[in-house]
């Protein structure tokens, strides 16, 4: 179940709620009872590999291991 961050704009505290996704939006009450809160954007992790090749891994170009700076 997908984890929601909220502030509450009264305390000031940042604490987080689970719920399904179909009820994101509804309101949230502070863990101290306050109803004055708003829903944080959060950075979504998602894992896996990359098909980007590493920095440093070859290829190039320029002066960066293409060959022109002899």
């Amino acid at each position: 179940m997908p984890r929601y961050e909220y502030r509450c704009r009264t305390c000031g505290s940042t604490f987080e709620v689970s719920r399904p996704m179909a009820e994101s939006s509804a309101p949230a009450s502070c863990p101290s009872g306050h109803d004055d809160t708003v829903k944080l954007l959060s950075a979504v992790a998602v894992g896996g590999t990359s098909s980007a090749p590493a920095a440093g891994s070859g290829g190039g170009g320029g002066c960066c291991g293409g060959g022109c700076c002899g």
